[in-house]
């Protein structure tokens, strides 16, 4: 298998005290012992010429420190070799221009200058929202479990203000002594307001350790009380529950299934089969699907899901997702160099987690929509990204009736091949994803459409956020709006007015960004 990834615009946990230092300051030196010192007298295949670019091949698994030993993906000996900053800048350099989806927008400017972190943020395009680096061991261990630093509490900003927006369970946020739930706010880190500008490195490196066993104090206040109580947790190394919530509500007009799906991590093929069975058991007539805090992983679960909702009747003979590359690569994939084709739906498991392969897939017989065909309706967020995107936008490809409830998603129809060189793993965005009937277009997120003129969105409603409500309770805002959306065929009166607050979010300091958002991309060569 091959794998390919889609990412959001968060830089991940790694990132947070980063992202948040650099609103408040004007910038500061990297610390980096990986700055050049600049040599004039280096071999002739790393000398710079521009405009001129080797293959990256000959640059390839040169490094500053080499790895030594077996890696553990491949339980191979590692290929490095001894080789200087400029191998891996050249490196970079010409990967980047070979596979690079906006190549033609890098300005080509000295590897010998610039460090090889410094570089990496040099080789992009200046609307590029999603380019990122992870360390290759980490980012193995992430990508392949699920496991990531941090309490089990996923911080969500509104409005300038930290709330819980779900727990994992199992975790320091749901031991008993401490009991964080969604709705929990935080007033104050280690003594600190969470407002206080100048202090907001140290309310960032609380709030998103990097490492475990990091012990920090809590002032929160309890959703369901007017008293604030005082809690410490120590990090931990915390496993993600991709599908937390599966329920079935019965009503006079069939039974309607609901599941909270949060992450497209290679152990959520089984938890997404045994949830479309759960449901498919209860003789489901509509399905409300959570994607709400879900920014992507593996493309193959996204398919997979995407088939389970519309079943086989209505992807036969259809696409998934085409990938379209940079116009160097027209008909050949630059990484695979396999020709490109149309990835069909996948009806088989794949044996991504414990599930064996090539277990047929369930699927449900869902309600018509008024189109004549299934409908789903779908609750989303600023953080419902990439895979998740990618589960609206082929379904809308193959005319499936998609209800979008919630506020607009965050716009990401590229993807790229994480790449490794020299222990750590680079994302630059290499392709677009287009649907059965070409349509990719979403940089700017999807949307409720208000007219017959956006074909290519959904329909739906705007519902803001409300963390005041346990998700899966039919009286929470957006599971409530999806609900009598199924009842009435509108949305409810106050649904737009009622959405600033989230909206807005996402330009707010804090992000949720403490929790890895792997947002992998899968091509497999099952096809």
């Amino acid at each position: 298998m091959t794998i390919f990834l889609k990412n959001n615009s968060l830089k991940f946990l790694k990132y947070a005290k980063f992202l948040l230092l650099i609103i408040f300051a004007s910038g500061c030196g990297s610390g980096n012992n990986n700055e050049p010192i600049l040599i004039n007298n280096y071999s002739h295949n790393n000398q710079w010429l521009e405009g001129i670019f080797l293959p990256e091949i000959n640059y390839k698994n040169k490094c500053i420190n080499p790895r030594i030993g077996n890696n553990p993906e491949t339980n191979n000996t590692y290929y490095d070799v001894q080789g200087t900053y400029i191998d891996e800048n050249n490196f970079l350099r010409s990967f980047s221009n070979n596979t690079y989806l906006w190549y033609n927008e890098i300005i080509d400017a000295d590897p010998s200058l610039h460090s090889v972190e410094n570089y990496f943020a040099l080789l992009k395009a200046p609307h590029d929202r999603f380019h990122f680096t992870y360390p290759t061991e980490e980012w193995l261990q992430i990508s392949q479990s699920g496991v990531t630093t941090g309490y089990g509490a996923i911080w969500i900003n509104l409005s300038n203000r930290i709330f819980v927006a779900y727990t994992e369970p199992n975790s320091p946020a749901t031991d008993i002594a401490i009991n964080i739930e969604r709705g929990d706010e935080v007033i104050e880190v280690d003594g600190i307001n969470v407002n206080d500008i100048e202090n907001s490195g140290q309310v960032s490196n609380a709030l998103y350790p990097l490492t475990p066993n990091q012990t920090h104090t809590f002032l929160i206040k309890k959703r369901d009380s007017k008293d604030n109580k005082l809690v410490t947790m120590t990090s931990a190394n915390i496993t993600s529950s991709p599908v937390q919530s599966v329920k079935t509500i019965k009503t006079d007009t069939g039974n309607v299934g609901y599941f909270l799906f949060n992450d497209h991590i290679a152990t959520s093929e089984k938890s997404i089969f045994d949830a479309i069975t759960q449901l498919k058991s209860n003789n489901i007539v509509d399905l409300i699907l959570d994607l709400r805090y879900n920014s992507g992983g593996y493309l193959a679960i996204a398919n997979q899901l995407t088939y389970m909702i519309a079943g086989p009747t209505y992807t036969a003979g259809k696409s998934f997702e085409t990938m379209k590359f940079n116009d160097k690569h027209l008909a050949t994939n630059p990484i695979t160099n396999e020709p490109i084709q149309a990835i069909p739906f996948y009806t088989k498991t794949i044996g991504l987690s414990s599930m064996d392969s090539n277990t047929d897939l369930p699927f449900l017989n869902l309600n018509l929509g008024e189109n004549g065909y299934p409908r789903v309706f779908i609750l989303t967020g600023n953080d419902t990204c990439s895979a998740s995107e990618s589960i609206i936008n082929s379904l809308l490809g193959i005319n499936i009736e998609v209800i979008q409830i919630g506020s607009v998603t965050c716009g990401k129809p590229y993807g790229f091949y994480p790449m490794d060189n020299c222990g750590t793993t680079y994302f630059t965005i290499q392709f677009k994803g287009i649907n059965s009937i070409g349509f990719g277009d979403y940089s700017d997120g999807f949307k409720p459409r208000t007219s017959s003129l956006e074909a290519n969105m959904p329909l739906g409603c705007i519902v803001e956020e409300d963390v005041q409500k346990l998700l899966g309770s039919i009286d929470e805002n957006r599971f409530s709006a999806a609900l009598h959306y199924r009842n009435t065929g509108s949305c409810p009166n106050n649904s737009l007015s009622r959405s600033i607050m989230n909206i807005n979010s996402t330009n707010n300091k804090y992000k949720k960004i403490n929790k890895l958002k792997k947002n992998i991309f899968l091509s497999n060569k099952i096809l």
